[in-house]
């Protein structure tokens, strides 16, 4: 069983953390954030697509912990929806005003996402067990 395991420390970083973690499906009941460990985590099932031209996919779940946050927002984000489920389409960074500082944004479908205000990228994605088949495999408008 291949585990991966992702750290983060740079803005630039964050690309391969997304793509990752493209089409992530997560509960609202598996995310939380910790004010005095500043630590913002959630759970996800990530989605692994096979080779082009397979029609199977798998998920597997994931653990992603971005630390240094500050100040956690969100948009168009159910509260307190516990097993209301989001799929992630991009982690994206902003830079803030003086370097390391800026705002890790999530975006999911729906047009809901949440932004964390962070005094620098560090963040750490770790699979947490074995994949297992889906037969449910993203779809993307190409235009």
């Amino acid at each position: 069983m291949d585990l991966l395991k992702i750290l983060a420390l740079e803005p630039d970083d964050l690309a391969v953390i997304s793509a990752h973690m493209q089409d992530a499906v997560i509960r609202i009941a598996d995310i939380n954030y910790g004010q005095r460990s500043r630590q913002f985590v959630m759970v996800a099932n990530r989605f692994e697509s096979e080779p082009a031209g397979k029609k199977a996919g798998h998920r597997r779940r994931t653990g992603i912990t971005f630390s240094q946050v500050n100040i956690v927002r969100s948009q168009k984000i159910r509260q307190g929806a516990g097993e209301a489920v989001l799929s992630l389409l991009a982690v994206e960074f902003v830079a803030g005003d003086e370097a390391p500082e800026g705002v890790i944004k999530l975006v999911f479908s729906g047009g809901g996402n949440i932004e964390l205000e962070v005094e620098c990228v560090e963040v750490q994605m770790e699979d947490l067990g074995p994949r297992w088949s889906t037969a449910n495999i993203p779809m993307h408008d190409q235009e």
